[in-house]
This record gives C-alpha cells, structure tokens and sequence, in this order.
C-alpha cells in the first residue's frame, strides 16, 4: 500500500482553505503558526494492522510570502507502520517527506527502516529519542512517531472489539484477551494506577462499564447501555 500523499490531504481541508480544527473560534485572534497530527489504525486482519501518520506545519496568508493570499505549508511529512499483534511488533517501516524546507531533507528516510523490529508499548518513546532525536533523524517525523504510538495502543482495543464481536460476544464481555489488556494498562494513567479505585473493582469481579460516550449514544439510540454488555 502507498503511502497517502498531499493530494489526499487536501481532500480533507474545506472550502476556504482551512483544515478542520478541534480547537475555539479564533478570529480575533492573530494566528502565526498550525501544527496537525493526524493517525488513522486499519486492521489488516486478526494479527497485523497497518497504521498512517501525517504532521502538517501551515503558516497563515502573507506571513512569509507578503501579499501572498494562500496558508503556506512548511512541514507535511507520512509515516506507515505494519504492526504485528499481540506483540506489538513493527514488521515494515516507510516514511515521506511531501513538504520540506530544505533539498536535503528527505536523504534521512532509509535511516527510519531502524524502526523495523521496535515494540510501540511502553519504551517505544526512549528508543525513538534514541535512534533518530537530534541529528540522527527528522525532528517532525519523531514527533508523528511518538504521536502516533498511543493511537496504536488505543486501537488494539477496536481490534478487540471486533474479535469479540466476531466470536458472537457483546463489545464489553470480559473475555481472558480484555482481562490481558487491563494488565497491560496497569499505571499507564491515574485512572489505571495499581492502588485505584478502577482496577480494584476490576480485581473485585465488577464488571467495568461501558464507555461514557457509549453510555450516552445507546441512550440516544433508546437502547439500553447493558447490551455493551449483553446481547
């Protein structure tokens, strides 16, 4: 698979130009500079997924270029990763560099197959300093990488969903596979810390509910938040 390029982004911008922004309204404000990450997770089949990663710098109308009426894009770099599951294992590595303010910039992209063989669970982030921070790599692209492995991390629990839903379990059954990854997530965030409330519970047979957000949409739906739970 190719790895996306800049036509395929701008398939996502609006009529004026602008990207869409999770941020406030900020007319009144004078924008000088627009960093966007952007991770999306496919499954591959039950053992591989295949992740995409892009960061975009966007500097405003006339800053650089005066009078110049179009944002101007200074970074647009692409990361794609195949991950091997359960391990968590980076089996093939490609980068690219679409945008880039200087000619020698992308003579740094073969130095990222060193990527092949990492685990993205905990220490990914050091071992990322280590082979490519300062100048051993593309800062930008560090950056997408350290960005990207939570995204990996949160989208095991989709593939767990769907094996779950496949084998005809409701999303939210305890199966031995969840009961792993509420291990793995052990001290990973104060919701998750050993001593907590939450994996205590867990610890206590409480079945852990539904997301909030589930709660909230099946509710909407006029449907009961038990069937997260069961069918």
């Amino acid at each position: 698979m190719a790895i996306v390029g800049a036509e395929d982004i701008l398939k996502g911008m609006t009529a004026d130009n602008k990207t869409f922004s999770l941020l406030p309204p900020d007319d009144d404000l004078d924008v000088i500079h627009t960093r966007q990450y952007e991770t999306r997770v496919y499954r591959v089949n039950e053992t591989e997924m295949l992740v995409r990663g892009a960061i975009s710098d966007m500097k405003p109308p006339g800053l650089y270029v005066p009078d110049d009426l179009e944002e101007l894009e200074i970074h647009q770099m692409h990361v794609e990763l195949t991950i091997k599951l359960p391990q968590l294992e980076i089996t093939n590595a490609r980068t690219a560099f679409e945008t880039h303010p200087h000619t020698s910039c992308p003579k740094i992209v073969d130095h990222y197959n060193e990527l092949i063989g990492l685990n993205v669970a905990r220490g990914f982030t050091q071992k990322v300093r280590e082979l490519f921070g300062g100048p051993r790599g593309c800062t930008h692209i560090t950056a997408l990488l350290q960005a990207m492995a939570p995204a990996i991390i949160q989208a095991t629990w989709s593939m767990a969903v769907l094996q779950r839903r496949e084998s005809g379990l409701p999303p939210g059954a305890v199966d031995k596979n969840r009961e792993n990854m509420h291990k793995g997530n052990i001290n990973t965030c104060h919701i998750w810390a050993e001593d907590g409330e939450y994996i205590q519970e867990f610890r206590d047979g409480k079945i852990p509910g539904p997301p909030l957000q589930v709660t909230e949409r099946l509710i909407e739906l006029g449907r009961k938040p038990e069937e997260w739970r069961v069918f």
